[in-house]
């Protein structure tokens, strides 16, 4: 499907500076310094440590490591869903971890996230689900056709008004993935999307994530236990106890 124009939200991010650019290093993402931990009944957890990456635009990062790494905690960091407890993140040349409380939530709607259990809203039908993320905003397009657009294109044409609960567990996976494009976000964030799947459903939300990157011009960060799904990604970050590893690709 061929990209349509991007929106605009009723509380756009503003564009980078030459102060804020990147210097032309071509990351869309810039990590530096970032840490963040957890207190719990027992011990204090680093989630990440004095982390420090770049991602380029247009690749496919898969963060692998095991269980407790990390992987999850820097994918919401970047999405601003949690914030550091030092260390700075610039996507698109802009810091997000300086914006305030109104400019972060319009850069939330920025980013599109897939998550291991779809978060789909089980009284809502297909199309609600995908255009619900839309509607409290003021915007320049039509939620409902776009979203009817987006699920023609993830292969769900014809099932928009049935509820999600009635759907496999890869036909909500796809309709996620829907609602993750519906702001035609430059950056999405997917974790753990083939977790719950089986390998042959896996295989084909892969396939549909790889082909977003070309048809939508998305970059992609995907945190994944699945070597084989990494292997095919651009480049693999690996992560232990909230640092990188020596030795990714």
């Amino acid at each position: 499907m061929r990209r349509p124009r991007r929106s605009r939200s009723a509380e756009p991010v503003p564009t980078a500076g030459p102060a804020q650019a990147t210097g032309g290093s071509g990351a869309l993402i810039e990590v530096r310094g970032l840490t963040k931990t957890f207190a719990t009944l027992d011990a204090t957890i680093t989630a990440a440590d004095n982390l420090s990456l770049d991602i380029a635009e247009g690749s496919i990062t898969a963060l692998v490591g095991p269980s407790g790494s990390g992987k999850s905690t820097l994918l919401h960091l970047i999405g601003a869903l949690e914030s550091p407890d030092s260390g700075t993140i610039s996507v698109a040349g802009q810091d997000i971890t300086g914006l305030p409380g109104k400019r972060l939530a319009a850069y939330r709607r920025t980013v599109g996230f897939v998550f291991q259990r779809f978060n789909l809203l089980p009284t809502l039908t297909v199309l609600d689900n995908v255009a619900v993320p839309a509607l409290p905003y003021r915007t320049d397009f039509d939620p409902y056709q776009r979203g009817r657009d987006l699920l023609a294109a993830v292969g769900l044409d014809g099932r928009e008004n049935t509820l999600a609960t009635r759907l496999s567990g890869g036909q909500q996976q796809r309709v996620a993935i829907a609602r993750a494009l519906l702001n035609q976000p430059r950056l999405v964030l997917a974790d753990e999307p083939t977790g719950n799947l089986d390998s042959s459903t896996g295989e084909e939300i892969i396939r549909l994530l790889f082909d977003l990157r070309d048809s939508h011009d998305t970059t992609l960060v995907i945190a994944t236990h699945d070597n084989e799904l990494a292997k095919r990604c651009d480049r693999t970050v690996q992560l232990r106890d909230g640092r990188l590893v020596p030795g990714g690709s």
